[in-house]
């Protein structure tokens, strides 16, 4: 029996480089953006059938699709770098393949073919017992025994992991309020994010999927592109969205995901600065290798100091003054938190 531990955070908080070390262990399955792949389209309620639990995974996620035919991919999206028999522009992506298959395997159309042989042959189960199964699966396929699932942006999703996989351990991964906020604000998927809330705000809907056509008709020019199937990505890319509208996302996050941890038993949770994975990798990633259950090798620990980037520390003291102030201002409910 595998353990299972999710990696909940932020996102641009160093979690990406998490997800290269974990991967580097030989006793970890690392799963790259899973939730943020499928989604709550992998866990409905009741019974499903293995062919309906690997639709689930297969079907390609709309929103990522529609960013890359209009030609803003994210960085994150590792199967559109070395392109196999899928394409958003024809047969669309499947959700797995897109950040998930290829983060294990340089042949990922391979893999997916191999888990749908296995998969649609399933009998009936919840979306829990099928998830467990395909973790089972994967660890037996790659020699591996504990399971590391790690998506940015994904604190919305602990307390729906936590009710479905009661046993399962939590970290919770954060980064400096402001040079977090800074990265977010130059990322495609956290602008195109911080336009989306606006559209529902406009609208006054808790989900995209309650938009209804008059609310897109309201919208302004600027916006109501976004939710097409192509759309100029100058809209995102160009768009001027104060700094501080990232540093109260990064707030709203970071406290989150405070809350969610401490309502945990002590030894299903823990917490992972960034800095401090930077400042002591050996100590930081020993202590998480012990928590999620494998040994911390030797070489691992070597090897797994050169995947960290320190260039990105201190990113945002290059702001000017009143920018840098304006940022903090934002991000000071979310540090508050943290201080705790």
């Amino acid at each position: 029996m595998h353990s299972l531990t999710f990696v909940i955070g932020t996102g641009r908080s160093g979690s990406t480089a998490l997800s290269r070390i974990l991967n580097s262990h030989p006793d970890v399955l690392s799963l790259n953006e899973f939730m943020a792949s499928v989604g709550d389209a992998a866990f409905p309620e009741g019974r499903l059938t293995g062919e309906e639990f690997w639709q689930s995974l297969f079907r390609p996620a709309p929103h990522f699709d529609r960013m890359i035919r209009s030609g803003l991919p994210l960085p994150e999206f590792l199967y559109t770098r070395r392109p196999g028999k899928y394409a958003a522009e024809t047969t669309g992506i499947p959700a797995i393949s897109l950040m998930v298959l290829p983060h294990l395997t340089d042949d990922p159309d391979g893999l997916l073919d191999e888990l749908d042989a296995a998969v649609v042959q399933w009998p009936e189960g919840t979306a829990a017992e099928h998830h467990r199964a395909l973790f089972g699966l994967l660890c037996a396929r790659f020699g591996r025994t504990a399971v590391v699932e790690r998506s940015g942006y994904s604190t919305g999703w602990a307390a729906g992991l936590r009710a479905t996989f009661p046993d399962a351990r939590f970290v919770h991964m954060f980064r400096d309020g402001p040079d977090c906020a800074l990265s977010m604000s130059r990322h495609p998927g956290f602008r195109t994010i911080s336009l989306l809330r606006e559209i529902k705000t406009r609208a006054g809907v808790e989900s995209l999927a309650d938009l209804k056509d008059e609310h897109v008709r309201s919208l302004p020019a600027d916006l109501s592109p976004l939710l097409g199937e192509r759309f100029d990505p100058a809209l995102v890319s160009d768009r001027d969205i104060p700094l501080r509208t990232f540093g109260t996302l990064w707030s709203e996050l970071v406290t989150e995901g405070t809350e969610f941890l401490s309502r945990l038993p002590a030894d299903q949770r823990t917490t992972l600065a960034y800095e401090d994975l930077l400042d002591d990798p050996a100590a930081e990633l020993t202590r998480i290798a012990e928590f999620v259950g494998v040994a911390p090798l030797p070489q691992w620990l070597l090897t797994a100091s050169a995947l960290l980037d320190h260039s990105r520390r201190g990113s945002a003291r290059k702001l000017s003054a009143a920018a840098l102030d304006e940022l903090r201002e934002s991000c000071a409910p979310g540090t508050r938190v943290l201080a705790r």
